[in-house]
Parts: structure tokens; C-alpha cells; sequence
């Protein structure tokens, strides 16, 4: 099972000041959880249905996401996060790590006819199937 990631109280406390609060509907699931879970799957890669339970239903850590992401809250958090710490005096950019889709693995892909090169260059058909029968009609009997 994957280590479970939970924000540190005083992380928490920067953060809790930011989310939006007062919204009408259902009573909300603990931010918390839900942002450790957003977290969880930002952080592994995983698909949004496979988040641990520890953090919640998977449908609210996705909808939370999607919806707070619309609304320019993830921007705007960072942002004011950022803002709160220093500078530092060297930067760097790791990219040793690149995601793919999971239908990137190679395979043709689709129901749909494929022209040949050769088709394309104005070349003679090539087929499998007309020497096979060519060469069955010439059998001496």
C-alpha cells in the first residue's frame, strides 16, 4: 500500500486560511483528507478511483479537485503560499519524470484502414493473398 501523506498542522494552518468557506449544500467532507488526497494522487500518479480510503470517497477528492481547479483556487493558493516564504537564491527544475497516457504504449490504435507507402508513392499494390492464388490456379492436375 502507498505511504499515506498528511500535511504537518503548521502547513495546515497557512493552507486552512485559504479555502473557500460558507458555500450552500451538503456538509463538506474534512478538507484536510481531501486535500491530503488530492495530494496522494498529484504526487503518485494515480488514477483519481484509486486514491487510499483514508482519504475519502475518490468521486469528492476528484470533484474537489475539478471543481476548486475551475474556480482558480489552486492558482490563487499557491500564490498566497508562496508569497509567505523567502525567495531562495538558486532555483532548480527537475524533468526526469514524464507522464504518459496509458494508451501511449505503442499499438496502432483505431478501427480505421491504413493507406501503405506504397499506395502513396503511386506504387504497384503489394498483397499476400494474389501470389497465394495465383499460384494455386498454376498447379499441373
Amino acid at each position: 500500500m502507498a505511504r499515506l501523506f498528511w500535511p504537518s498542522d503548521e502547513a495546515w494552518a497557512v493552507v486552512a486560511q485559504h479555502l473557500p468557506r460558507g458555500k450552500p449544500g451538503r456538509p463538506r467532507v474534512d478538507d484536510r483528507r481531501i486535500i491530503s488526497g488530492i495530494l496522494h494522487v498529484l504526487k503518485t500518479g494515480c488514477r483519481w478511483r484509486d486514491v487510499p480510503p483514508d482519504y475519502g470517497p475518490p468521486t469528492t477528492v476528484y470533484n474537489r479537485y475539478n471543481r476548486w481547479s475551475q474556480r482558480g483556487l489552486w492558482a490563487r493558493l499557491f500564490e498566497r503560499v508562496a508569497a509567505l516564504g523567502e525567495v531562495p537564491a538558486e532555483l532548480m527544475i527537475d524533468s526526469t519524470h514524464v507522464k504518459a497516457h496509458r494508451s501511449a504504449a505503442g499499438g496502432k490504435g483505431g478501427s480505421g484502414r491504413w493507406e501503405s507507402g506504397a499506395r502513396g508513392a503511386a506504387a504497384p499494390r503489394k498483397s499476400i493473398s494474389w501470389p497465394m492464388i495465383a499460384a494455386d490456379r498454376s498447379r499441373s492436375r
